[in-house]
């Protein structure tokens, strides 16, 4: 059986007609297919089925620590009023962790009391500017005028501070936050423009207080 040679010329010609099998890569800077298709796959398939149910047991047990923390407030206890980190966020106001121990002192409470009527306290937590302390000492102050204090024994003499039966019948367990953080909201008021204000120029003012810094 005779074997004809194929030139280089031949292999060319094959190639520009579309004959080879080679393939040419995918365009751009792709991942290279490389499937891992050896393994039981249908036996690691999770499913989700449940979700309905867990979503009733999660309610029925909010609803269980409710009943059971009663009369307290079902949201949890009273938070202080923090800053959030960072330059960008740091105009916002959130709840924090805990009150600190000068925070709880300056509202005329103890640590361990103040733990017991439902205010969180964090002892890990500074002050770092006195607005913040007497923001968060009125908070507290606000918090204990508002608040029906229960007797630990109410069959003895009532201590101070401690509601009467009357009080303690009319007092209603609290389903939503305990006084709810607000956002300020800082609108300048409409007033006319003068002449100094046309001829202000935030561009040059700019340059003018960088300029000596530049300097040093």
């Amino acid at each position: 059986m005779g074997v004809r040679r194929v030139s280089d010329g031949d292999l060319r010609e094959g190639v520009s007609k579309g004959i080879s099998s080679a393939r040419m890569a995918p365009k751009r800077n792709n991942m290279i297919p490389n499937g891992h298709f050896h393994k039981d796959w249908q036996r690691f398939v999770k499913t989700w089925f449940n979700q309905p149910a867990r979503k009733f047991r999660r309610r029925q047990n909010r609803i269980k620590k409710t009943r059971a923390i009663a009369p307290r407030p079902a949201a949890g206890p009273l938070r202080p009023i923090v800053r959030c980190p960072t330059f960008r966020y740091h105009i916002k106001l959130r709840a924090g962790r805990g009150f600190t121990l000068d925070e709880v002192k300056g509202a005329g409470l103890t640590a361990g009391f103040a733990r017991s009527i439902g205010v969180a306290v964090d002892h890990r937590r500074r002050n770092k500017s006195i607005e913040s302390l007497q923001q968060n000492v009125q908070r507290l102050k606000e918090y204990r005028s508002k608040l029906i204090l229960f007797p630990i024994h109410p069959s003895k003499k009532l201590r101070k501070g401690e509601a009467t039966e009357e009080e303690r019948k009319v007092a209603v367990q609290l389903k939503t936050t305990v006084m709810p953080i607000k956002q300020p909201t800082i609108k300048p008021k409409a007033r006319r423009v003068t002449e100094e204000d046309k001829k202000f120029s935030a561009f040059t003012t700019l340059r003018k207080v960088r300029h000596p810094m530049n300097l040093v």
